[in-house]
């Protein structure tokens, strides 16, 4: 991935905690001398460095692993940016995202590791909910649905991490930058919370390191 150092992001846990709140992932992978991509939740296990996820068993991705390095790709917040916001020009529009890449050689799972990969997925995002579905589906049909999927781990050989905010413009135009995001849709808001965000964690983390002191 290109990445300009301005918008380089190389603190591990960051990149970690990004990819688990953002863990709807793009998978890619050589399947059958051709590129193969599949949408899928994946799981971070963060004390064995690696993620965790499953595919349909009839999605043939999978006869791959093993053999070759596969990219996931987690995509955060993204949109629009128009160059009216600016408070400097001539400017141009763009695009900014935040993305973390990482890559890795998958691995299948046995049907009992699978199945723990599966119950932990559904613990992730029932757990927060106000009525978590209990999972509590009878064996035989919970049975049925198991055979039909493929569980593997990647374990995170390299992680590359690129927040692309604004942050090579002026600090008047990443304010007008932020106040376009927060007047337009759904999800110009989210980038804009985002960058927010970033922004205050990195105002921070000089004090903290100084009470660490």
């Amino acid at each position: 991935m290109f990445i300009p150092a301005s918008f380089r992001v190389d603190d591990r846990e960051t990149l970690l905690a990004f990819m688990g709140r953002y863990g709807f992932a793009t998978l890619v992978s050589t399947c059958r001398g051709a590129l193969s991509a599949t949408h899928v939740p994946l799981i971070v296990d963060h004390e064995n460095e690696r993620l965790l996820g499953h595919l349909a068993r009839g999605n043939p991705q999978w006869e791959g692993f093993g053999d070759t390095e596969s990219l996931a790709i987690f995509m955060g917040p993204h949109a629009y940016v128009s160059p009216t916001w600016y408070a400097t020009g001539p400017a141009v529009p763009t695009w900014n995202y935040a993305v973390v890449h990482v890559y890795g050689v998958p691995r299948l799972l046995s049907a009992d590791q699978t199945r723990e990969v599966v119950d932990l997925t559904v613990r992730k995002y029932e757990s927060g909910r106000q009525s978590p579905w209990p999972n509590d589906l009878p064996d035989d049909f919970r049975q049925r649905l198991l055979a039909g999927v493929i569980g593997f781990e990647m374990p995170l050989t390299r992680i590359e991490g690129k927040y692309k905010l604004g942050q090579n413009r002026s600090a008047a135009d990443q304010t007008g930058m932020l106040m376009g995001l927060h007047n337009e849709g759904v999800e110009s808001r989210l980038l804009a919370e985002f960058i927010e965000h970033i922004r205050a964690a990195s105002r921070a983390e000089p004090s903290d390191a100084a009470d660490s002191r």
